[in-house]
């Protein structure tokens, strides 16, 4: 045993310390294509004070730690650098309070979206957020990461559910910011500093989060669209006429065909389009808003926008329309090793942001395959490109890729983060002004830089000798 493992042991105890080589394997990477690396041992803490003890420890011994959550993340933040422990949060998945007269509800981070999806539904609550990793993900690395999903044109992303949060420092020190209303101006809204952050900055235990009264209703349809301009109209009639509009997922024919070879899937109409969009409303009034999605769809057919639509007429019915969209794990397995991209673009920019790759990829890259699908409604568009068996030539699509996106004023990660894979193309997104304030803040939060090191930013400029903000 090592002088780290007899520490740790002695001070948090043997149940929250593992060096099994099972465990250490288990927690070896999370589902990006980052390469695996087993940490030197794992924490599992069962309390957010656990959480902080464990934080202060590592900080005085200036040990590096990962923070893991389900393991989910396509950007490498979770997997393990040389020399680094883990720490999971899976065994702090306790539901603290339910408001269930003010909809709000106080969890600790390692509970799933899954988890926490059911027990509110159970009493006629809702949480909107969902993602195809629901069973495995957990709400502390949902807001680590600030995750969107499929429902963000309606309900937001990750950050507009949460009301209050705890955070753990890298020195031990608990931030407890547990709001638990909707209005509070009482200066600088600390939590906002920790989501999306990635756990550089603190070690997110517990939330406040934010519910809906549970939908009784949805209504689903896949139209099938000319143009991407036809796409974005579509999209403002259906904003304009449907209050209840939680989804607008788009596809381009050719992630239709791709989906339709992997999952076995029918030809959802008899003649193929350009774009298709799958519709979805979540609301309490069945008829009302069925007849509600059916009139906005039969006028955009009238007017020219619509080539064809299919209304799901079942729940089953629903499933299969949505089967086309979440094809994505196949594909991603079908198709590695793979370029994946998740971007944020202005609309006015998507379409010859997609014209432009496709013709650059396919020209360039002949033999692999390169599909297109998102999220319009708030942006988020995503790239599959592959297989690759050379990592050069896979770098150089990802260069390819990232610098459109700065040329077309977007983003470079919309909702999976920056971790390791991406951090070197940060500076394409963000500027060296915005990249120092980053790192400064680090510096500030966590001067011994022992959490979640070398992800989103780099180290310390070796011409600035302070970490600090003055």
């Amino acid at each position: 045993m090592t002088d780290l493992q007899q520490t740790l042991i002695e001070q948090l105890g043997d149940q929250c310390v593992s060096f099994d080589a099972g465990v250490l394997e288990a927690h070896a990477g999370d589902w990006s294509d980052a390469p695996r690396r087993s940490p030197q041992l794992v924490l599992t803490p069962r309390t957010p004070a656990d959480v902080a003890r464990a934080l202060g420890l590592l900080s005085r011994l200036k040990q590096k730690v990962v923070v893991q959550g389900g393991l989910t993340g396509l950007a490498g933040g979770a997997t393990p650098q040389a020399g680094e422990v883990a720490m999971s949060l899976a065994k702090m998945n306790a539901i603290e309070e339910f408001d269930q007269l003010g909809g709000t509800i106080t969890v600790e981070a390692g509970l799933s979206l899954e988890q926490l999806q059911t027990h509110v539904e159970a009493q006629g609550w809702f949480f909107p957020l969902d993602l195809g990793a629901r069973g495995s993900c957990q709400i502390g690395g949902n807001a680590a990461t600030n995750a969107g999903g499929n429902r963000v044109v309606r309900f937001g992303v990750m950050r507009d559910l949460i009301l209050g949060m705890e955070v753990a420092l890298a020195d031990g020190t608990v931030l407890t910011m547990m709001n638990k209303v909707t209005k509070n101006t009482t200066g600088i809204d600390l939590k906002q500093l920790f989501i999306g952050s990635e756990g550089i900055l603190g070690v997110i235990t517990r939330l406040v989060l934010k519910l809906e009264p549970k939908p009784t209703v949805s209504n689903t349809a896949l139209c099938a669209l000319g143009s991407f301009e036809s796409a974005t109209l579509l999209l403002k009639e259906l904003r304009r006429g449907l209050p209840a509009l939680s989804s607008f997922e788009l596809m381009w024919d050719d992630f239709i065909t791709a989906a339709m070879d992997v999952g076995g899937l029918k030809a959802p109409f008899a003649t193929r389009s350009p774009v298709y969009v799958l519709v979805e409303t979540l609301g309490a009034a069945e008829e009302s808003e069925r007849q509600a999605l059916e009139a906005v769809l039969e006028a955009a057919l009238e007017n020219g926008i619509v080539d064809d639509v299919i209304v799901a007429q079942s729940l089953d019915h629903a499933r299969q329309l949505w089967a086309y969209r979440e094809t994505v794990g196949e594909l991603l397995g079908k198709l590695k090793p793979h370029a994946a991209f998740d971007v944020g673009l202005p609309m006015t920019a998507m379409d010859g942001f997609v014209t432009t790759m496709k013709s650059t990829l396919t020209k360039r890259f002949p033999e692999q395959t390169h599909l297109f699908f998102g999220h319009l409604g708030d942006g988020n568009l995503h790239l599959l490109s592959g297989p690759y068996a050379d990592p050069a030539a896979m770098h150089e699509v990802e260069a390819r890729v990232y610098e459109q996106v700065r040329d077309a004023g977007g983003c470079i990660s919309a909702e999976h983060g920056i971790g390791v894979i991406k951090q070197e193309f940060l500076h394409l997104s963000r500027s060296p002004a915005e990249t120092d304030l980053m790192r400064k803040l680090k510096g500030l939060l966590d001067p011994s830089g022992i959490l979640n090191d070398a992800r989103v930013i780099a180290g310390p400029r070796e011409d600035d000798s302070s970490a600090a903000i003055h």
